[in-house]
């Protein structure tokens, strides 16, 4: 692995274990087995580096939002559900620590009005999916309603967790918390076999995925 991609895949891994804020650039050379001028000739800031590490994001979010529901509409949300949690756990601090990182993230900032826009739509072309095949009760008027909210907790759940100051440690099963959370704002319109088949997919993903 070349030297700057090695920085990127080690800075990563130390932001999401450790937080953003709390990862000094000696910290990260030392990680990466060079000396800190080394770093800084690959990356002049930490935002050029936050820029490397946006530019991986952006392309698992736009492998995510390609997605669409096919034949089989509740397997499929579930297998959206799962490659949102994906994201979680390869870029937890992103979703994390928007405070301590802030405006250091260009392509982050850049791009996020453009993304939840983007994963609104294919939220509700899932939820519309259900209602097309009689699995979900919801007025189609009020499905881009339910599709934001969706979102919102999906995307803020783990900040959430950790305003409340509840553990949110890889291994502390706050990413599943919150999946089941997303869940109850429309389980109750499913139809039950369809609301068990959700609950028991979101239980039975796997744990590489779900490690957060």
């Amino acid at each position: 692995m070349k030297t700057r991609d090695r920085i990127v895949a080690t800075a990563l891994g130390l932001f999401n274990e450790q937080g953003y804020g709390a990862v000094t650039t000696a910290m990260l050379a030392a990680q990466c087995g060079i000396a800190e001028g080394n770093l800084w000739y690959h990356f002049k800031t930490r935002a050029v580096l936050l820029d490397a590490i946006g530019e991986r994001f952006a392309s698992s979010i736009e492998a995510r939002l390609a997605m669409r529901p096919g034949s089989d509409p509740l397997g499929d949300y579930a297998a959206l559900l799962e490659a949102v949690m994906a994201e979680f756990r390869a870029f937890r601090f992103i979703y994390r620590d928007q405070r301590a990182y802030g405006d250091d993230a260009e392509m982050v900032s850049n791009n996020a009005p453009r993304w939840l826009e983007m994963t609104f739509d294919q939220v509700e072309a899932y939820l519309a999916a259900l209602v097309d095949i009689g699995l979900l009760d919801w007025p189609r008027e009020r499905l881009r309603d339910l599709a934001i909210n969706s979102t919102i907790i999906l995307r803020y759940g783990l900040e959430h967790y950790r305003e409340l100051g509840e553990p949110i440690a890889e291994g502390a099963g706050a990413v599943r918390r919150t999946l089941r959370r997303q869940l109850t704002l429309f389980e109750h319109r499913l139809e039950p076999a369809a609301a068990n088949r959700l609950q028991a997919a979101i239980e039975e993903m796997g744990e590489e995925s779900l490690a957060a």
